[in-house]
C-alpha cells in the first residue's frame, strides 16, 4: 500500500491538452475566444493563393476574387472576366458607329427631286430676270416713246411725237402730230389675252409699206404686228 500511494494515480495523457477555459453554454456556441456557430465557420480555402491574400501585407496588392478576375493584354487593355463574360476597358475614346446603308431607290429619288427643284428654281429665276429687263427698259405700265416725221403738220424741225401703250392688256397709240398736244390723237388697238399680258412691250417703226409715198405705222406687239396706213391725215389700220 505504502509503495501504490509513493508513485499515485498517473495522470492521462490527454489532459494537458484540454482548455481550462470556459466553453459555451448553447449548443453549437463555441468558446469566447472563437466566437462563431459551427454552421457559419469557413471551410478551409481550396486555393492557398485565398488564404494568402487574408495575410495582412502593407504594399501587397488584393487579388481579385476568383468570380471575377483582371488581366492585361498585350495592348495594354485591362481584361475583366466573370465566368463567360468578359468585359475589356478600352482607354480611347469610343469608336464611330458605322453608317447605316441605304436603298438605291432613296438616291435616284433624292436626285430626280433635287433635278425638278433646280428646273423650278431656274424657271423662276428666269422668268424674274426677263421681267427685271423688260422694267428696266419699258417701264411699267409698258411704254415706248419716238419721234417721225409722218406728214401730219410736221417737220424735221417739229417731228411728230408717238407714244406706243400697254394699259392692262390694251394696246394705245398716242401721237402729238407736230409735237402739238392740242391736238393729239389716240388710237385703240387690240386687247390681248394671254398670260402677263400687261407685261408684253409695245413698240413701232414708220417706213412706207404698200410705196405710196406715204409714211405708215407698224406696230409690234411682242412677235406680232400690226400695220397702219397713212391716208394723210391720220393712221388707219391694215
Amino acid at each position: 500500500m505504502q509503495n501504490r500511494q509513493r508513485h499515485g494515480i498517473p495522470k492521462r495523457a490527454t489532459a494537458a491538452q484540454v482548455s481550462t477555459h470556459r466553453a459555451g453554454h448553447s449548443s453549437g456556441i463555441h468558446p469566447e475566444d472563437a466566437p462563431y456557430i459551427t454552421a457559419q465557420r469557413q471551410r478551409y480555402p481550396d486555393n492557398p493563393l485565398d488564404l494568402a491574400d487574408d495575410l495582412d501585407y502593407p504594399e501587397e496588392r488584393t487579388r481579385m476574387p476568383t468570380s471575377a478576375r483582371r488581366y492585361i493584354t498585350t495592348e495594354g487593355q485591362q481584361v475583366l472576366r466573370d465566368g463567360n463574360r468578359q468585359i475589356v476597358i478600352h482607354h480611347e475614346p469610343p469608336p464611330r458607329s458605322r453608317r447605316r446603308r441605304f436603298h438605291w431607290s432613296l438616291f435616284i429619288g433624292t436626285g430626280m427631286t433635287l433635278m425638278v427643284l433646280f428646273f423650278v428654281g431656274l424657271s423662276t429665276l428666269s422668268s424674274w430676270w426677263t421681267n427685271h429687263q423688260l422694267d428696266a427698259t419699258y417701264g411699267y405700265p409698258r411704254t415706248y416713246q419716238m419721234d417721225a416725221v409722218v406728214g401730219h403738220n410736221d417737220s424735221l424741225a417739229h417731228p411728230s411725237h408717238f407714244i406706243f401703250l400697254n394699259l392692262n392688256g390694251h394696246v394705245l397709240i398716242i401721237e402729238l402730230p407736230g409735237g402739238d398736244a392740242s391736238h393729239a390723237k389716240i388710237y385703240s388697238s387690240v386687247t390681248l389675252f394671254t398670260d402677263n399680258a400687261d407685261q408684253v412691250p409695245i413698240t413701232g417703226e414708220f417706213r412706207d409699206v404698200n410705196g405710196d409715198g406715204k409714211i405708215d405705222m407698224i406696230v409690234h406687239i411682242g412677235d406680232k404686228q400690226i400695220i397702219y396706213l397713212n391716208d394723210g391725215t391720220t393712221f388707219k389700220p391694215q
